[in-house]
């Protein structure tokens, strides 16, 4: 496919003629290629799998820094420095590497073009970053996290380069590969990471850590791809790809300054030490998104994006998904908002106590979250991009003053009530109705999240009721969680046919 006669839309439809189909070959019959579907569940089995043993991973390593090497205020540098190379990593490729997987043809007729686009525009970003990291980590009130931010960001240089190969194994739904990669990154990251922070290394360990974990995910996806590092230069193709790219880069940035900006509101008019205790509880609301919206999210947009010709199918593909993060996601949520503060307890120790009352209104916003992040793949793989500006645009420009005022007023506790105040009387709104231009009714999203709704709330219930009278001993904490999934995995068996797809057209 020639990217230079793609469409601005990014569907990448095109006018080349087909080709009249070869004589079949004399032999035995090849059987066909799996369909779109068997693809799509095959690569989200190895999505899950890679994605729940690399977060129990990175729990483990998590409760280990916190009990025994670091304390708050390095978690607060910690938690400024990720936050600015998440933004940056937003659109370091200026979004061009989303064409490897959403256009058709053959993407190696491009993938040169978007290499060098990627690589300068992320070698760039980071020469910025370097020079102004005094100024921005002064601004956030953390002048330590300075030359955290300077090391950390190398990231950013590795992941441009690192967009094609990681693109196409995406495109060819390859998660068993890249599930052996991330592996590799993450026993190597972490072990640079508990080396240096045991030595005293404080957030510095995480720099390096980050750093050692990304080099090896870009020599893993070079080697499983192979022949995809080659650097060229069309300039109809260039012009192409920023048309495709440039918006997206935008709403992602925008997506990711809606999660991240409390981290620099915390940290700007609390200090490091609230910082650190919010974002500890940010990151416990965030293994549900982590767990089960990451190994979505992986599959979600490439079948979105062949779902895209057809509204019936992409409005059945969209509201299955959905039911399914959805039910997998509740029932942690729920756990965690009830049980907040015996599990922090339990889990870091009564040091990290303070972060508790925080995280029940961080559990609401990481569920919103959760559909949020599979609408907005969705509205991407269908080239709704005025929309996802709309959407980002508003949620930044209401939760900015929101999130000050909060603060001042009720400390992190405040910064969680505001998130979610402006998540769910905003922003899921907005989304509705941008779907709904899409093709997909509210009512399949109402049917799609109706079981497992009722079901937290029944678990709510049971978590509550039963806390009263059995405390929060261990014992307490595993006889109550049994029963509340207990009582969740009844109310949403109504759905189990819908889950599974039964008596529904499949994505394939």
């Amino acid at each position: 496919m020639d990217i230079a006669r793609a469409p601005d839309s990014g569907t990448g439809e095109t006018s080349d003629a087909p080709t009249p189909p070869a004589p079949a070959p004399a032999g035995p019959v090849v059987p066909p290629a799996p369909s779109l579907g068997r693809k799509v569940r095959s690569a989200a089995r190895w999505s899950l799998i890679n994605t729940v043993v690399l977060r129990l991973g990175n729990f483990a390593t998590g409760i280990l820094l916190a009990r025994f090497a670091l304390g708050p205020a390095e978690w607060g540098v910690y938690g400024i420095a990720q936050t600015v190379l998440l933004v940056l990593l937003s659109a370091n490729e200026l979004g061009v590497g989303l064409a490897i997987v959403r256009w058709e043809g053959d993407a190696r007729r491009f993938a040169p073009t978007v290499l060098t686009l990627s690589t300068l525009s992320s070698g760039l970003l980071y020469v910025a970053l370097f020079a102004a990291a005094p100024t921005v980590a002064a601004l956030v009130g953390s002048p330590d996290a300075a030359d955290v931010l300077r090391v950390m960001c190398l990231c950013v240089v590795i992941d441009g380069v690192a967009q094609v190969p990681g693109g196409f194994l995406t495109r060819e739904f390859a998660q068993g590969r890249r599930m052996v990669i991330d592996g590799l990154n993450f026993v190597l990251g972490t072990a640079v990471t508990l080396l240096l922070a045991f030595e005293g290394w404080g957030a510095m360990s995480f720099a390096w850590g980050a750093v050692a974990g990304n080099v090896v995910t870009l020599i893993g996806c070079a080697l499983a791809a192979p022949g995809t590092l080659k650097f060229g230069w069309d300039p109809g193709q260039a012009r192409a790809l920023l048309r495709f790219g440039l918006p997206l880069a935008g709403a992602s940035l925008l997506a990711l300054a809606v999660v991240n900006v409390d981290t620099m509101v915390v940290g700007a008019t609390l200090g490091n030490v609230s910082l650190g205790f919010y974002v500890l509880a940010f990151n416990i609301s965030g293994w549900p998104v982590r767990i089960i919206s990451e190994a979505a999210r992986r599959v979600s947009f490439a079948g979105f994006s062949r779902l895209a010709g057809s509204p019936q199918a992409l409005a059945q593909g969209f509201s299955r998904a959905l039911g399914v993060v959805i039910t997998g996601t509740v029932p942690l949520c729920v756990l965690l908002a009830g049980l907040a503060e015996p599990v922090i307890r339990l889990v870091y120790g009564d040091r990290w106590a303070p972060a508790a009352p925080a995280l029940p209104w961080l559990m609401v916003l990481g569920l919103i979250r959760i559909g949020g992040e599979l609408a907005y793949d969705c509205l991407v793989a269908i080239g709704q991009r005025r929309s996802l500006f709309l959407v980002q645009g508003l949620w930044l420009a209401a939760l900015v003053p929101v999130l000050l005022l909060a603060a001042r007023v009720n400390g992190v506790v405040g910064v969680s009530q505001g998130h979610v105040l402006v998540a769910g009387g905003l922003v899921v709104p907005v989304f509705l109705i941008a779907l709904r231009r899409g093709g997909i009714g509210t009512g399949r999203i109402a049917r799609a999240c109706a079981w497992p709704f009722l079901g937290g709330v029944v678990m709510a219930a049971i978590v509550l009721g039963l806390q009263r009278s059995l405390g929060d001993g261990r014992l307490a904490l595993l006889t109550i969680g049994t029963l509340a999934l207990a009582g969740y995995t009844v109310c949403i068996l109504p759905s189990r046919d819908f889950l599974r797809g039964a008596g529904r057209q499949d994505m394939g």
